[in-house]
């Protein structure tokens, strides 16, 4: 996590990159999402996505867990140049969830998130608002997901 001061709208982070299997396909969607798209090659040929599908669920929970352990590593060289690394704040939520391309066994979709705006709380000066466009991306370059999410950002004490 960074201070609100430490950002600036346009800052892009590469979150990191994840390839959907068939194996981990039908075993998010058996727990989770049970379509028979998501859980038998076979009904996934004859939908039309084409071939066994990644849950839409699935590929935003991958991002989710590859967002915190980025922060995570983002934090731990913070404190290994002896910063003070702040405490992250919870998101209001999110929207412009989309869907844009299935993702397919055997894709690999890579991540990234773009700071879009930037502002103090007005009824908590201690605090900003971020506003960050995450995305995901398959092999070909295509865009597959994205949404655009809110989080709270701690500002830099006494700044």
């Amino acid at each position: 996590m960074r201070y609100l001061e430490d950002m600036k709208v346009g800052d892009r982070r590469e979150i990191g990159s994840f390839t959907f299997t068939a194996e981990n396909i039908k075993e998010f969607a058996a727990q989770f999402d049970p379509q028979p798209f998501h859980l038998d090659e076979e009904a996934g040929k004859a939908s039309l996505f084409g071939g066994l599908a990644a849950s839409g669920w699935h590929i935003g929970a991958v991002c989710m867990k590859l967002m915190v352990a980025y922060h995570q590593r983002e934090a731990a060289e913070a404190a290994a140049r002896g910063e003070t690394v702040p405490a992250g704040g919870p998101s209001p939520g999110f929207r412009e969830m989309r869907w844009l391309r299935p993702v397919l066994a055997g894709d690999t979709v890579s991540y990234a998130s773009v700071v879009e705006t930037l502002r103090t709380s007005d009824s908590r000066p201690e605090w900003g608002i971020m506003q960050g466009r995450n995305t995901g991306t398959n092999q070909r370059g295509e865009p597959v997901f994205s949404f655009l999410a809110t989080a709270f950002v701690p500002r830099r004490p006494g700044g």
